[in-house]
């Protein structure tokens, strides 16, 4: 939806001329307005050359246009109903998060969420130019089975307790404050004390495929390196966390690596994923439910399973194949729980979801 003329940005609350300090003084952006059964979202953008409006796999990219001869960029999104979305600018080729919103992720990307997206009440704002605190605990991981360095960070909770393994473990360290929000999810009695470990990944490719390859390696060589360092870890109850490929991976552990780990926490997991599903022209066009559902078909008995599934509601085409997972994996005797978020492919509405089902799967 467009308005045309000098109620354009009125209609959103904003006064003073569109490109003067007054107009740029105003409240934080991006707003939103009620539209039918959504929302039309207003990005401001202020700056001499042409800019446009990125989505993380929500979205095409949204050109902005500009007023008259001013500095102000602007562009009318329509969004959906329940929606939180991570976005940036994007100008000359070169990304930045939007200045006007103090809800960022990273350097470069911001966060937009609809007025009528639920909360998400432990995670602090976070502004572009914020540095997160790390874990004062480093391990520094020589892996003999994936090869290559990296760097594992863990942090107690509440002390410490149940190991739970975030793949992807970066994003939460670098992107969204995970030890802070389950600090806080755990200071409130919503958390259980746990022991975070993050587990950066360096091809995910190849390391969350459905391959034994990462999970020997985490039980032999990962763990004991957390249970040497000093931090208190109760490795019994252990929670695999992860999204996308991480999710994939997350489920797959639990199936073929039952001695390791008995709960999942995944969150838009690829479930749509076979060996060849990268060479295909559209990967999710393949078999629903991919090699995780013919693997559930088997009937394993999973009745000491505890799995955790989310995925974004506006997620369209992988919500055939979270459901068929979902199923399959509740008739082998899994416990499950399933829910859907107020977003799409996208880390900014499963970070919610990573708490509340950690949280569930440790009971």
């Amino acid at each position: 939806m467009s308005r045309a003329g000098a109620d354009t940005f009125a209609a959103f609350g904003l006064t003073g001329e569109p490109g003067t300090d007054t107009f740029w003084a105003g409240p934080t952006t991006p707003l939103s307005i009620p539209d039918g059964d959504g929302w039309t979202t207003l990005f401001l953008w202020r700056g001499s050359r042409a800019a446009s409006v990125v989505f993380e796999s929500w979205s095409e990219p949204v050109p902005l246009r500009r007023w008259g001869d001013t500095d102000c960029w602007y562009a009318e999104v329509r969004m959906p109903a329940r929606l939180r979305v991570t976005y940036q600018f994007l100008v000359d080729d070169v990304a930045y998060a939007d200045p006007g919103n103090p809800v960022g992720a990273g350097g470069d990307r911001s966060i937009a969420a609809t007025p009528d997206a639920p909360a998400q009440p432990h995670w602090p704002l976070v502004g572009a130019t914020d540095v997160l605190p790390l874990p004062r605990t480093r391990l520094r991981w020589a892996s003999e089975r994936l090869g290559g360095r990296r760097t594992v960070r863990v942090h107690p909770v509440g002390g410490g307790g149940p190991l739970v393994l975030l793949l992807d473990g970066d994003d939460w360290l670098y992107l969204h404050p995970a030890t802070a929000a389950f600090d806080s999810a755990a200071a409130s009695g919503e958390m259980p004390p746990v022991t975070l470990v993050f587990l950066p990944a360096k091809d995910r490719g190849a390391e969350f495929g459905c391959r034994p390859a990462l999970w020997e390696a985490v039980r032999d060589e990962l763990l004991p390196l957390v249970a040497e360092s000093g931090v208190p870890a109760d490795p019994g109850r252990t929670v695999i966390a992860g999204q996308s490929l991480g999710g994939l991976s997350a489920l797959y552990a639990a199936l073929e690596f039952p001695d390791l780990v008995s709960r999942v926490a995944c969150q838009s997991a690829s479930l749509w994923w076979t060996p060849d599903a990268a060479a295909l022209a559209d990967p999710l066009g393949g078999p629903v439910g991919g090699t995780l559902a013919a693997r559930l078909r088997a009937r394993p008995d999973l009745s000491g399973l505890r799995i955790a599934f989310d995925v974004g509601e506006h997620e369209t085409r992988m919500l055939p194949h979270c459901a068929l997972v979902e199923s399959l994996a509740e008739r082998a005797g899994a416990t499950v729980r399933v829910s859907r978020s107020a977003s799409g492919h996208d880390r900014a509405g499963w970070r919610h979801a990573l708490l509340r089902d950690v949280a569930w799967a440790l009971g």
